[in-house]
């Protein structure tokens, strides 16, 4: 079964900062597919299962930005 989650990320500005994100993210184990906007500041993640928003936290900590909220 397939998850979608979308969370507000604070931070990102241009490409290279959804790239970063994105790469952080699609490490997570199960992770499917993110789709990171700077625009809007939000990250959709896909994934096979659900995943623990802690995760997903620390991913975007490491990344070097700031996991607001989810969506």
């Amino acid at each position: 079964m397939s998850t979608t989650a979308v969370f507000t990320v604070e931070g990102m500005s241009c490409g290279h900062c959804e790239r970063t994100v994105t790469a952080g993210l699609t490490a997570l184990n199960g992770v499917t597919n993110v789709t990171a906007d700077a625009k809007s500041g939000q990250v959709t993640i896909e994934s096979a299962e659900p995943l623990q928003d802690d995760q997903i936290r620390s991913a975007v900590t490491d990344a070097g930005f700031a996991l607001v909220d989810r969506v």
